[in-house]
């Protein structure tokens, strides 16, 4: 019991400390490169090596071109995720909630002063305003972030796998369309399922339980990027997510920690999204733990069973009509045989 004990608070101190780790990492990767290149331009030798070395750079010419290319796009997506949720988005929330509406409430204070009408005066107001600002910019503005964002994390994610360990696995269409849907429908249901768990009434325990919850949550979203590049299934991705569940609770805590500070849904989502980019690119460069915990944590089962009871009952419904339209050619060419032989 000690040593399983030990096992799972050294899993969750390494993968804080990977989670943490890894954003100082990227940090200084710009320097580690701008030094390797001149060390390598230093060092190069004068000979007649150095001629084929340049026409082998010719021909490599396009390589690099691109992974510059790659290479730009984290920096630039990472600044457009910056300044687009934390200098737009969640800007224009504290200015409205901090800085709009205490100016209005003191104007308003200033004409109906000594007004018995005055609370429910300001009630209208500030409901009405609110219900606009969150009708014709919060709703309009989170549905665009959402798409935005979900395209930027996959360029930064594809950048840094390219960069760090080569190209991604290839993977059929028809296999890419399954994993994806398979994935938003298991993403869904635990997510439900972590908000069902801060319902149990026990005090404390339900707070704990979805915080567990969300860090594995947060996890998965930063890992699968690259193991589905690696060319792992949702099964097998979830599989190790439980035999290590120490380790990737410790990497998705600071993501949830902070996220959770706020009770606004809408401000909680831009500071994921501005912070989920640095733990996309954690995640790539992290090593996970070679440890397996003893007592597995089988937090995804039920998901897993509804997702796919769900999953199977819709391609049935889809493969349906494509098999009987299959097989009434084939009953037709049966009757018309013997009219082509006579």
């Amino acid at each position: 019991m000690a040593d399983s004990t030990k096992e799972i608070i050294h899993g969750i101190i390494q993968g804080f400390r990977d989670s943490i780790l890894g954003i100082s990492k990227i940090l200084k990767y710009d320097a580690s490169i701008d030094n390797s290149d001149g060390e390598l331009k230093k060092n190069e030798p004068q000979t007649t090596l150095a001629r084929r070395r340049a026409e082998k750079q010719k021909l490599k010419g396009n390589l690099e071109i691109k992974e510059n290319k790659k290479e730009a796009t984290v920096k630039q997506r990472l600044f457009q995720c910056s300044v687009w949720n934390g200098g737009v988005f969640l800007t224009s929330i504290v200015l409205f909630h901090w800085a709009l509406l205490p100016c209005l409430l003191w104007f308003t204070e200033l004409i109906f002063a000594g007004s018995e009408n005055l609370n429910i005066t300001w009630l209208w107001i500030s409901s009405l305003l609110s219900w606009i600002f969150g009708a014709l910019w919060i709703l309009p503005l989170f549905v665009i972030s959402k798409i935005v964002n979900c395209m930027w994390f996959q360029d930064i994610a594809d950048a840094a796998y390219v960069r760090s360990r080569g190209r991604p696995t290839p993977i059929n269409l028809s296999v890419l369309v399954a994993d994806l849907l398979f994935s938003v429908l298991l993403q869904a249901f635990f997510l439900i399922q972590s908000t069902l768990a801060t319902f149990l009434p026990i005090p404390g325990v339900g707070y704990l339980v979805g915080f567990i919850h969300m860090s594995l949550l947060y996890s998965l979203y930063a890992f699968e990027y690259k193991w589905f590049n690696m060319g792992w299934e949702v099964h097998k991705r979830l599989a190790y997510i439980e035999s290590y569940w120490p380790y990737f609770l410790g990497f998705g805590i600071p993501l949830a920690f902070l996220t959770s500070m706020s009770a606004s849904a809408v401000i909680s989502g831009c500071i994921f999204s501005i912070l989920f980019p640095l733990f996309i690119l954690s995640a790539n460069d992290a090593e996970e733990s070679s440890q397996v915990c003893h007592s597995p944590l089988r937090l995804f089962a039920p998901v897993v069973m509804i997702t796919n009871i769900l999953f199977r009952q819709s391609v049935k419904s889809k493969s349906t009509p494509t098999t009987q339209q299959s097989s009434s050619p084939k009953k037709q060419t049966r009757i018309t045989e013997p009219a082509t032989r006579r």
